[in-house]
């Protein structure tokens, strides 16, 4: 009845258990006041009093909020006060948000109406690694033969990666 196969047994459904599923948003209400940083996977919604950074997925910031503090998030909805920086691929101010910072975007939507005491900088997505430049190095083209062949500059199809090279076979060419 009580054997160690079935224990066993038991014991290894545990631990195969389902992936949690998404959770409800997060609220901090017009009551409550938080000195600290919040961390956060999901939605968070504030309608109180932050003093601290806040990381999260995705941000709503109702207009009886105040925090103090840089956001990172994905997505960031201002509707009340914000003092700090805000980085998100996509932000939101409402025509109540009042946002003294700077805000660092990939997606900004302003509203006729909404305070914004800062600077708006725009960065780009990461770009995929196949578009990157190797090394940051430059590839050129330039001449594969000497003088003593009687080519001119830019004739041939050798490639050369370091300026060094270049001024070398400039000079060889010039002589």
């Amino acid at each position: 009845m009580f054997s160690r196969a079935k224990k066993q047994g038991s014991s290894a459904s545990a631990v195969q258990s389902p992936p949690p599923k998404p959770a409800s948003p997060s609220v901090i209400s017009t009551d409550m006041r938080i000195t600290g940083d919040i961390v956060s996977e999901g939605e968070i919604q504030v309608d109180g009093t932050i003093e601290g950074d806040i990381r999260t997925k995705v941000l709503l910031v109702g207009e009886t909020a105040n925090i103090r503090g840089e956001i990172v998030a994905d997505s960031v909805k201002v509707h009340g006060a914000i003092t700090g920086q805000i980085k998100a691929r996509a932000v939101t101010l409402a025509a109540s948000a009042k946002m003294y910072g700077d805000i660092l975007h990939e997606d900004l939507a302003i509203e006729k109406g909404a305070f914004l005491e800062g600077h708006c900088k725009r960065i780009d997505p990461p770009e995929p690694p196949e578009t990157k430049a190797v090394g940051g190095k430059v590839s050129f083209v330039v001449k594969s033969g000497g003088p003593e062949e009687g080519d001119g500059p830019g004739d041939g199809d050798k490639p050369a990666t370091s300026g060094d090279q270049i001024r070398d076979q400039k000079k060889a060419v010039a002589n």
